[in-house]
């Protein structure tokens, strides 16, 4: 598959996607949501792929939207276009994404990095919600994503003020994961991303469903589904697997079903 705006590539078990719009700090654009939502189903439904990675460059992971093709669209275009609904690609993809963010990740690069599964950031990343400076909103669940991750409190400061983040208020916010120096993010994102992916994907699956769960359920509901997931597993064969190797001292050998 020809991709013009993200560079595709496989290690092992793990699909690494890296936004390249360099000109433009990975600005966010229609093509590059397409290409981008064409890659993720095309990792999903490979059996060979376990993670995905989805990273930018060392200036920006994705250094907003593309503000100057939007600049002059109305209402009733974005209305009409349903205009992000293209991006929910991204949530709508079963195995586990991780964002690797180094420089910039600002209104919808940052919108993009809350999308994935967890953000691992260099200790260059500058996150934020900009948009109220240039008189509009988030829209691609900034309002909705990073109370989540952050709390009210944070969120509200972050989008009411349009200011940028450093990484280590992120990773103490609990937007970010961990911090590492920006020469060592992708291979670190990498190393996390083969781990994942080398455990049973079922059971990977399961347990990134269950997580989400908590955010859409109340407690007794979540806990029911963890619940009947966990006992899920012992369907598996991985499951069979993992437990002998465990009282046989030895390493699994997990086949993903």
């Amino acid at each position: 598959m020809t991709y013009h705006n993200i560079l595709v590539e496989t290690r092992d078990r793990v699909g690494l996607i890296r936004l390249n719009r360099p000109k433009v700090l990975n600005a966010l654009n229609e093509a590059l949501a397409g290409e981008l939502g064409r890659a993720l189903a095309a990792f999903d439904a490979d059996p060979g792929i376990g993670a995905i990675v989805i990273t930018g460059n060392e200036k920006a992971f994705a250094a907003g939207a593309d503000i100057a093709a939007m600049a002059e669209w109305d209402y009733q275009k974005v209305y009409g276009d349903n205009y992000i609904t293209s991006w929910e690609s991204v949530k709508h993809t079963r195995k586990p994404v991780i964002a690797a963010v180094a420089g910039y990740a600002l209104g919808g690069g940052c919108e993009l990095a809350m999308m994935c599964d967890l953000i691992v950031a260099a200790d260059n990343a500058k996150f934020g919600q900009p948009e109220v400076t240039i008189g509009t909103m988030p829209g691609m669940g900034g309002t909705q994503r990073l109370p989540r991750a952050v709390g009210k409190a944070k969120a509200m400061d972050w989008c009411l003020t349009g200011r940028m983040i450093d990484a280590f208020e992120a990773e103490r916010s609990g937007l970010v994961a961990r911090v590492v120096p920006p020469e060592k993010l992708e291979d670190e994102v990498l190393a996390m991303a083969a781990r994942i992916a080398g455990f049973s994907l079922p059971v990977v699956l399961k347990i990134k469903e269950a997580v989400n769960r908590a955010y859409e359920s109340s407690l007794a509901e979540g806990l029911l589904f963890e619940r009947r997931e966990f006992h899920g597993t012992f369907g598996l064969d991985d499951q069979k697997e993992g437990m002998r190797a465990f009282v046989e001292k030895r390493k699994s050998s997990f086949r993903h079903r």
